[in-house]
């Protein structure tokens, strides 16, 4: 006969060292009840309590909280992340495991399919990015981007999104995604920096310090991956088991640790095709079945009344670049900070700027473009003779 492991005030197994895989029936559901009791007023992930329970798989706790809240023993507060919070029931199901003995009959019938949650309202108007800044939403296949993106992640569909710098793929990003954790790609970028590495304390000692992946997966949060084609390959290869049907990643460099991705966790990723060295590879692309092309609003630069003349500029190069016959044309990046630099430096000023940060391969068609619209005096800022 086994013997029922004894827990400690916060729930975690005390008995002996192999006692965590031998919980009776019921007593896991027992120690997420505890939890959620130990403190009520707190919304609590399946991630964040299995942490709390040394490791125990996210997964197991998302049921074991799944079955609460079927008894009214827990109540769940929201869907993005997934989060629960103790009812008045709570307490009492945190004392003593439910346990259904082999061969009885339930007493009562199990309670009926939860109501699949409604998508996301549909997002049309200005939406807050963390910087302060406003996002105005686009369409995106008959919706606002916005909605598209938080569609996308209910239905676990990740999402690369790809074109020029400047375009708004990190605003947009943003602006769907308020639970967001970013890794800013590069070709130095390692596998450290998505799951972490150990770091020493004042004191001397060694502790592991988890990286954005790890606290994206624990927290069901979205991850987004900016310049993710910058990652060398055998880097970026750290995500894809988060991402496939195992939801789930080893860290090696920490005693084999396995950590389970919590109900919401979602990754999308940036991508530039014209930047130097980034390189969609068949596994990157197959792990985004969405792949969304964002390119320079003109009608929105119009909106932010950027002057009309930058704006026709800017249409004439991009379509230029289209064809083929150049690789660069100002985005809303540069278009906005145009309009900056002329209200310091004048509009001739700004003008000869576009000139000046276009790439020597296109320089000589940008500036034609430039002193066709602004005027033959445009050149790149530099400095003079002495004040």
């Amino acid at each position: 006969m086994t013997t029922p492991a004894t827990t400690t005030p916060t729930g975690s197994a005390s008995a002996d060292p192999g006692a965590a895989t031998r919980l009776r029936n019921g007593e896991l559901r027992r120690m997420v009840a505890e939890q959620l009791a130990h403190d009520p007023a707190a919304a609590l992930t399946p991630g964040a309590i299995a942490h709390r329970l040394g490791g125990k798989s996210s997964g197991a706790v998302g049921n074991a909280l799944a079955t609460l809240e079927a008894r009214g023993e827990a109540e769940k507060v929201s869907t993005t992340p997934v989060a629960y919070r103790a009812t008045a029931k709570t307490a009492d199901a945190a004392k003593t495991a439910t346990v259904t003995p082999r061969g009885a009959t339930l007493a009562a019938a199990p309670p009926p399919p939860a109501t699949p949650p409604a998508p996301p309202a549909l997002v049309t108007g200005p939406v807050r990015r963390p910087n302060g800044q406003m996002y105005h939403p686009r369409r995106l296949s008959g919706l606002s981007d916005v909605t598209a993106l938080r569609r996308l992640r209910d239905a676990g569909v990740s999402a690369l999104m790809y074109g020029p710098p400047g375009t708004g793929k990190t605003s947009v990003v943003e602006a769907a995604f308020d639970d967001i954790v970013t890794i800013q790609g590069d070709s130095d970028t390692v596998t450290d920096d998505f799951v972490g590495s150990y770091t020493q304390t004042p004191d001397g000692r060694y502790e592991f310090a988890y990286g954005p992946l790890v606290t994206a997966m624990r927290e069901g949060r979205a991850l987004f991956i900016d310049d993710a084609t910058l990652i060398p390959p055998t880097v970026l290869a750290v995500v894809y088991p988060a991402m496939d049907g195992r939801r789930q990643i080893l860290i090696k460099a920490h005693k084999n640790e396995v950590v389970d991705a919590a109900p919401g966790f979602y990754v999308v990723a940036g991508h530039n095709p014209g930047v130097h060295g980034a390189v969609l590879t068949d596994a990157l692309s197959s792990r985004f079945a969405a792949q969304i092309h964002v390119s320079t609003d003109y009608d929105l630069a119009t909106q932010l009344k950027i002057d009309p003349k930058a704006v026709r500029v800017a249409k004439n190069l991009a379509m230029r670049q289209d064809k083929g016959e150049i690789g660069w044309a100002p985005q809303l990046r540069e278009l906005i900070a145009f309009n900056r630099i002329a209200d310091v430096l004048g509009t001739t000023a700004a003008a000869g700027n576009l000139v000046g940060i276009a790439p020597d391969e296109d320089r000589a068609v940008v500036a034609e473009a430039v002193r066709n619209v602004f005027g033959a005096n445009v050149a790149p800022l530099s400095l003079g003779s002495q004040f």
